[in-house]
């Protein structure tokens, strides 16, 4: 590998098969060979990388009114005071109404008209929900009933007389459990921040009835943003702290003697999302659905800012710029994400729908390193890798141990997956699998002795492991046409067993082939006696059927669209042989799914291995 392609992350050709004949299920004949490239290899240089860095949004540059204002409020002194010093405070009210581009989903919402939340496919009876802050819920239902989420579907389900009744009861009880600011999930900054927001955003939902309702309501804005005012620098949570500025901005657009609360609410949201996203545009949590959340949040807030005719700080629009073409590259063939970082495999319609509403029109960024995610398209074949270190501890949300882990499509078939959904237990995935599902053998990634490349924790966090990722992204001609070759290391098991697994993936210029070669590598300059169990999985997407050659050393995949694929060992991976096992695969609705996956095993010598393969489509 040239070396100047080479770059440091730290955490911190297939045979033309016109020809072959389609084979039946389990029976795979001798070995399908990789093809030499045509040309050797053209070195394209990568820019030198960093650690994950932190990107810097500076305060708007404003006036010297503007700046004692800020400063004024950030010291207590009350925003009515500074609005208007010589005049009593002004009442309660709306000042606008906001108009957001971004809609829920309307079956969600008909669900609730017919009493029912639907958290990640689960359904939860309204009336058996308690809305108390300390209340058991699981955190996916918590993040719904405390950050009423469930706004947005249930104004996309009807007309706003339909359904606004709906949206009052709810309120009206979610107040009684709550009457002030107080500790529990009800009030992290997060779950503060998404439900004034969503109180704002959706407020002819809430304020067109009763009037000492709409009255109590008033109030719970005001104190809930008067509690977010002293709270959101306190939260170690990025995003959450992001949601908790938005909330502050967008009470000082749409509350009386805003003012002060919105200038000040500026230049903290600024500093904050400088702190979340790194240069390439990528969360610093790696993972899909934070940048989700992040991308939806200033299109909320941006609606805001156009409700009272005012225009955002430039770095607002800047920011969606930044954020949208990350989200893009996880993309796969049937334009859903794919399942990285607690994520399930997020279906196309949300995503199209965030984007349309974003307004960023942009093409997907295919090598992300900062983000990590490496991209490539060939044909009708896109392939995704994992090629930087799970994301640090400060930054986490529901981290995994999935370096160097890879998903694969075929015009709309998913063929290699991960199992993702670790973020969605306590919906349809039961909660006490969410740390396996955050686990190294939960990804299509080669895992030694069993053991996670970086040690998993509860509460999301990540432990040690993977401190260093070595990746180089080189340009290869095929029959006439250029693809990628990735070829990347890490050091996770390196500390505990001395190697370093380094894996290279090829994808053929029509797509229809990728050759890949796992191998592992003495850390040091001698390499350890003995030998370690190791296992290469590769999970395999939904309805894929698969059977295993005589041999054990192939295996032939038939797939729902009718095609069919093999997959073969190459003939220097020692003893290594294939099994088959059961696997799941959480879907767009965050229903896990059973599947299958592929897995080759076998012990090998401690001072290291190589084990290549190919995964071929037939006919």
């Amino acid at each position: 590998m040239n070396a100047g392609a080479r770059t440091l992350l730290k955490g911190g050709a297939a045979p033309d098969e016109s020809a072959a004949p389609a084979l039946p299920l389990g029976e795979v004949h001798e070995p399908l060979v990789e093809t030499e490239p045509e040309e050797l290899p053209e070195a394209v240089p990568l820019e030198p990388a960093r650690a994950l860095v932190l990107a810097e949004f500076e305060a708007p540059r404003t006036g010297p009114v503007d700046a004692v204002l800020r400063l004024a409020y950030r010291m207590g002194v009350p925003g009515s005071v500074l609005a208007a010093p010589l005049r009593k405070p002004a009442a309660p009210r709306l000042l606008a109404t906001v108009s957001s581009p971004l809609r829920g989903e309307r079956g969600a919402g008909m669900a609730l008209r017919a009493g029912q939340f639907v958290v990640h496919g689960l359904k939860v009876p309204v009336d058996k929900v308690d809305f108390a802050s300390n209340a058991p819920l699981t955190p996916p239902v918590q993040r719904a009933v405390q950050g009423f989420t469930w706004l947005r579907d249930l104004g996309a389900c009807a007309p706003r007389e339909e359904c606004a009744g709906i949206g009052e009861k709810l309120l009206a009880r979610w107040l009684k459990a709550n009457p002030v600011p107080a500790r529990g999930p009800a009030w992290t900054v997060e779950h503060a921040g998404l439900r004034l927001l969503g109180w704002l955003v959706n407020a002819p939902l809430l304020l067109g009835g009763d009037a000492g309702l709409r009255a109590r309501t008033l109030a719970a804005m005001e104190a809930t943003a008067r509690y977010l005012d002293r709270q959101v620098a306190n939260t170690e949570d990025r995003l959450g702290r992001v949601a908790g500025w938005c909330a502050i901005v967008a009470a000082g657009l749409l509350l009386p003697d805003g003012r002060p609360r919105r200038v000040f609410g500026e230049a903290g949201l600024l500093r904050a999302l400088g702190e979340l996203v790194a240069e390439d545009g990528g969360v610093l949590s790696r993972s899909p659905l934070a940048q989700m959340d992040a991308i939806a949040l200033l299109i909320d807030l941006r609606a805001c800012y156009a409700a009272v005719d005012r225009d955002p700080p430039p770095a607002l629009e800047t920011m969606l710029g930044l954020l949208v073409p990350p989200l893009l590259a996880l993309r796969m063939g049937d334009r859903g994400l794919g399942s990285w970082q607690g994520a399930g495999a997020t279906s196309a319609a949300r995503v199209d729908a965030l984007v349309a509403a974003s307004g960023i029109r942009a093409r997907p960024g295919k090598d992300s390193k900062h983000w990590g995610y490496q991209r490539v398209d060939a044909g009708k074949a896109t392939l995704v890798l994992d090629a930087a270190p799970p994301p640090r501890s400060r930054h986490s949300r529901y981290g995994c141990a999935s370096t160097l882990a890879f998903e694969l499509s075929y015009a709309e078939q998913r063929v290699v997956v991960n199992c993702g959904g670790g973020e969605l237990a306590g919906g349809q995935v039961p909660v006490r699998i969410e740390q396996g599902l955050r686990g190294t053998a939960a990804h299509s990634t080669l895992v030694l002795d069993d053991a996670n490349s970086t040690a998993v924790l509860i509460k999301g966090q990540i432990g040690k492991g993977v401190e260093e990722v070595d990746i180089a992204r080189t340009t290869v001609k095929q029959k006439g046409r250029d693809t990628a070759r990735l070829e990347a290391s890490h050091n996770g098991y390196a500390a505990r067993y001395g190697l370093i697994h380094r894996r290279t993936l090829l994808l053929g210029a029509d797509g229809s082939g990728l050759s890949g070669e796992d191998v592992l590598e003495p850390s040091g300059r001698q390499g350890k006696r003995g030998k370690i169990s190791f296992a290469i999985r590769f999970h395999l997407g939904p309805g894929i059927e698969a059977g295993l050659a005589d041999d054990r050393r192939g295996a032939g995949l038939a797939l729902p669209d009718g095609s069919y694929w093999q997959f073969r060992l190459g003939g220097d991976s020692g003893e290594a042989h294939i099994a088959i096992e059961d696997s799941l695969w959480v879907d767009g609705q965050g229903r896990p799914r059973a599947t299958k996956q592929l897995v080759v095993e076998g012990l090998t010598s401690r001072s290291g291995g190589r084990f290549p393969w190919l995964l071929k489509r037939m006919g």
